[in-house]
């Protein structure tokens, strides 16, 4: 897991493929702000990003979820949000991939706690357990931009 904020790049130490992705113009903060809830795709590029509202939840509400394919970069665009998440791979045979590549995994040792604010973010590589959208104190609407970015991309 890396974390960081949009407006200090630098400082996260973020892998090329996801750098060259979060240092776009239209990848800041103002312009995320900017776009409609929804599917967003930039022409030829391989990954996307949904952008959206949700609710933050009591943590015993929350599932903890890991991916195979698909790294997650998960940016708060409003309100707070505690993302638990784990060091050690987690995945079991019976675990359920309740979407394509989105497994839901129970008894993960979830040891890290992160708060995120406006524009900070949490980049979840394939494999690293997360349970996102925990409240802080009590639940709040939130929104989000979580891009998905193919494992290869990651590898080259």
């Amino acid at each position: 897991m890396i974390i960081g904020n949009l407006d200090a790049l630098p400082l996260a130490g973020l892998p090329a493929a996801i750098w060259h992705i979060l240092s776009r113009p239209d990848c800041s903060l103002q312009a995320l702000n900017a776009r409609d809830d929804g599917f967003w795709q930039p022409e030829n590029c391989a990954w996307f990003c949904n952008i959206g509202v949700a609710q933050t939840q009591p943590r015993s509400l929350r599932h903890t979820e890991y991916h195979h394919q698909w790294a997650d970069i998960q940016v708060l665009l409003m309100g707070r949000e505690v993302i638990h998440a784990g060091t050690h791979f987690v995945a079991q045979e019976d675990d359920e991939e309740r979407k394509p590549d989105l497994y839901i995994t129970r008894g993960a040792d979830l040891t890290v706690a992160l708060t995120l604010h406006i524009a900070d973010f949490a980049i979840f590589l394939p494999g690293e357990p997360h349970q996102a959208l925990c409240a802080a104190d009590e639940p709040e609407t939130v929104r989000k931009a979580v891009f998905k970015v193919p494992r290869n991309l990651l590898e080259a």
